[in-house]
């Protein structure tokens, strides 16, 4: 797992657990007064980080960082907030999380093919996927297959010991990665919808507090 910390000086902390593929520039439009660690890259759940400097510390978990912050919840002391936004902690399960021909379509993501995937699956509207190219993540893809790969060994490994325990959840009315309809019925009253959007929600917000807010 590797990390970025926005430092903005402040006594409070956002840890943001970003999904796959992801990095920090994908969401560099964003701009909080608290502190934001941005975790990502899955290869490992190791989490190295010292959360004694913060009074106060609300957790985000994106796509497939819920499953990582179900299973890191106790890693983390303090939280005051935890959110899960476009996502479910049971990853691979064929209805709540990604479906095995949506696995196929991530494995079959190349240098030919990605805009169509992003364009597709990623971003409600042209300006959103205009943008979306601007802040891309810098990974490569081979990087981001062998996440993958770590993801579904790791969910094996602790599927059967997840504890879901988030105060909200967000979702995109659109998603097409995590079925909209699961997802109300697994989190029914807990569950906010973010209308006429996809999977990637971060232009219709302005730092990551309004999403938690949401």
């Amino acid at each position: 797992m590797q990390y970025c910390l926005w430092d903005n000086h402040a006594e409070d902390l956002i840890v943001f657990f970003a999904g796959w593929g992801c990095d920090y520039n994908q969401f560099v439009n964003l701009h909080d007064r608290k502190n934001v660690l941005i975790l990502y890259d899955y290869q490992d759940l190791r989490l190295d980080f010292d959360f004694s400097a913060y009074k106060n510390i609300d957790v985000l978990a994106y796509s497939a960082g819920v499953f990582v912050a179900a299973v890191l919840s106790d890693k983390i002391p303090g939280v005051k907030r935890k959110v899960a936004l476009c996502g479910n902690p049971y990853l691979f399960d064929e209805k709540l999380g990604l479906s095995a021909a949506t696995v196929a379509a991530l494995k079959a993501i190349t240098l030919d093919n990605y805009l169509e995937f992003r364009r597709k699956y990623m971003v409600y509207s042209e300006d959103e996927y205009e943008k979306y190219n601007e802040l891309q993540s810098l990974r490569t893809i081979e990087s981001c297959q062998s996440e993958l790969e770590s993801l579904q060994k790791m969910y094996q490994q602790y599927a059967d010991t997840i504890r879901p325990k988030f105060d909200k959840a967000i979702i995109a009315e659109n998603d097409l990665l995590f079925n909209p309809a699961a997802q109300k019925e697994f989190y029914q009253e807990k569950l906010r919808i973010i209308p006429h959007a996809r999977h990637h929600v971060f232009f219709r917000f302005t730092s990551f507090a309004d999403i938690l807010d949401y």
